[in-house]
């Protein structure tokens, strides 16, 4: 049932004008959509609750969200209830579409609250539409006893009313404090003002440390390129297929191409290694911090 083009007045008024089905009719109905796949009766079905599914999404109001998109999601949680319906289990179909309407608009109010993921488990959609009613009740039976309740032990209070942990309680309390803000802002009401993005810390790498790091990394090469120079022919090979290479050779697979053992190749290997150490604890201290 798309609601393109309608606002909810039409919406309503369209509904009030629906027929209201007996239980023996809306049986029938059932039957037929069930087991007949009749889509007449499907949207016979339908239309006769949409003021029922229109009634529950003018409830979320308060959140915020648009009516028509409230009264979409309704319509398309009643139509998710008249196809899961089954006739024979004795109860009448707005029991049983109650739930799936409500489910279908709590799920679009929690996607749309935030860009930030409000919550996804049961205990945090209880938290989600019941935390404001819940404190307001908790402090107003507190103030009848005489009582002031800290936010620490109102928190409390509503994590064992509501059963969830109080980690919980403090995150979307959190969640439903603002709504989301955008970093591309401006600071002033002046169009030309700073953005809120510009002021965010820049973690990337800043060009005195960029020049540091750079004269190091040159300084280090040049020690490494000495070192291997220090070493004959094989040892260079050995150490440059070991360390060099993207997808580094076994001792064995070296062994086999210089007609040498596995143990003899892992020896000259160490002796290189040596060497270079040698020659670069030669050229400076400093070399002592890469190593």
């Amino acid at each position: 049932m798309a609601l393109d083009g309608y606002n909810d007045q039409t919406m309503s008024r369209k509904a009030m004008r629906a027929e209201l089905l007996d239980a023996e009719t809306e049986l029938r109905l059932a039957y037929a959509w069930r087991d007949q796949r009749d889509e007449r009766a499907l949207h016979r079905l339908v239309t006769a609750y949409m003021r029922l599914a229109i009634s529950m999404a003018a409830k979320f109001r308060r959140y915020g969200a648009p009516m028509p998109d409230l009264i979409q999601e309704a319509s398309l949680g009643l139509m998710k209830a008249a196809d899961k319906f089954d006739p024979d289990r004795g109860v009448r179909f707005s029991t049983y579409a109650v739930w799936w309407i409500k489910a279908s608009i709590q799920d679009y109010v929690m996607r749309n609250w935030s860009m930030v993921r409000t919550g996804s488990t049961s205990s945090q959609k209880a938290l989600f539409f019941n935390l404001r009613r819940v404190q307001a009740k908790l402090e107003r039976e507190a103030a009848q006893r005489g009582e002031v309740l800290d936010q620490f032990q109102l928190r409390q209070q509503v994590a064992t009313e509501v059963r969830v942990s109080l980690a919980d309680v403090e995150m979307m309390e959190g969640r439903l404090s603002g709504s989301d803000f955008s970093l591309n802002a401006t600071q002033s009401s002046d169009e030309d003002g700073r953005e809120w993005i510009d002021a965010l810390e820049d973690d990337s790498t800043q060009a005195a440390e960029a020049v540091e790091l750079s004269h190091d990394a040159a300084r280090l090469r040049g020690w490494l390129v000495k070192a291997m120079q220090a070493l004959n022919a094989r040892e260079r090979f050995i150490v440059a297929e070991r360390k060099l290479r993207d997808d580094p050779r076994t001792l064995e697979s070296l062994g086999e191409e210089l007609g040498l053992s596995k143990e003899r190749v892992r020896q000259l290997e160490a002796a290189a290694f040596g060497k270079m150490r040698k020659s670069l604890e030669s050229q400076s201290r400093e070399v002592q911090h890469f190593l």
